[in-house]
């Protein structure tokens, strides 16, 4: 499915959003080609990459729920969705109505693609209730992190303490257009994670959630447990259990485990503890 590089800019904590109908930087764009297991995965141009495009890569990921595995919630869990672009327009009463009460939706991508649903899905959540937020997908062989921080925060990545906007979340995981480490070493990549974290607390006051899972983290960043003290951790694994974390995070704030029918997760706590991430 080609999707449209058409920036959407909104404001965290509004309802309201432009959209310009400018590409974003389709020189860089037009450099890059999904590898054939991201094709295989609805990857068909940059941009297209969504968090959990590469769970089956991993002996402890599966893209199809297990046989008889499907996680309920534990006492005080919440649900919630993260979408994209293949989502396209969410029937967002619907997934109220279905028990979802926070969500996070793909806003950017390094610093040339912005998802043309984004307003549709950042503010229709919004507008039926829920608490939501806005995440990146990294792309460290294209610009620093810093730069991609920027680039997110100005594309409806940003936040605000209206109860209801999450900290934006940055998603690290396998390169849907090359090397799965994009070509950096370990400490490469734990200091371009670094250089995105500052510059997005720099310039929203919060630590961004980051969403990985614990095959990618290992190999990219050598487990790295530089950040499970400030970062809340979203682990993906398609399974019954979270399994063991990535690391060291002492704990999960979120857990994707299925994209059947879509990406569904599990909030570690309840409804009052999502509305105090999303405070701060």
């Amino acid at each position: 499915m080609r999707k449209s590089l058409i920036p959407a800019v909104c404001l965290a904590g509004a309802v309201a959003c432009t959209v310009s109908a400018t590409p974003a930087h389709a020189a860089v764009v037009g450099s890059v080609t999904p590898t054939s297991s991201a094709a295989r995965a609805g990857i068909h141009q940059p941009g297209d990459a969504y968090a959990g495009w590469s769970a089956h890569r991993s002996a402890s990921l599966t893209r199809t729920p297990l046989a008889g595995a499907r996680p309920m919630a534990a006492a005080g869990q919440t649900l919630g969705i993260d979408v994209s672009s293949h989502q396209g327009n969410v029937d967002w009463s619907a997934q109220w109505g279905a028990g979802v009460k926070w969500a996070y939706t793909k806003a950017t991508e390094g610093t040339y693609y912005t998802n043309p649903y984004f307003a549709q899905q950042y503010n229709g959540s919004y507008n039926v209730g829920m608490i939501r937020g806005a995440y990146h997908f990294a792309t460290p062989d294209t610009t620093s992190g810093a730069a991609q921080a920027d680039y997110f925060v100005a594309h409806g990545g940003g936040w605000s303490k209206d109860g209801k906007t999450l900290p934006g979340m940055l998603d690290m995981e396998y390169n849907p257009y090359g090397a799965t480490c994009y070509g950096k070493s370990a400490s490469s990549m734990v200091s371009w994670i670094h250089s995105f974290l500052n510059e997005y607390k720099a310039k929203t006051g919060r630590d961004a959630v980051i969403y990985t899972n614990y095959d990618w983290w290992s190999t990219c960043t050598g487990n790295s447990t530089a950040f499970n003290a400030t970062n809340p951790l979203m682990v993906a694994r398609y399974a019954s259990a979270p399994g063991t974390l990535p690391g060291g995070w002492p704990y999960y704030t979120i857990w994707q485990y299925t994209s059947s029918p879509l990406d569904k997760d599990w909030f570690n706590g309840d409804i009052s503890r999502v509305r105090a991430l999303a405070n701060g």
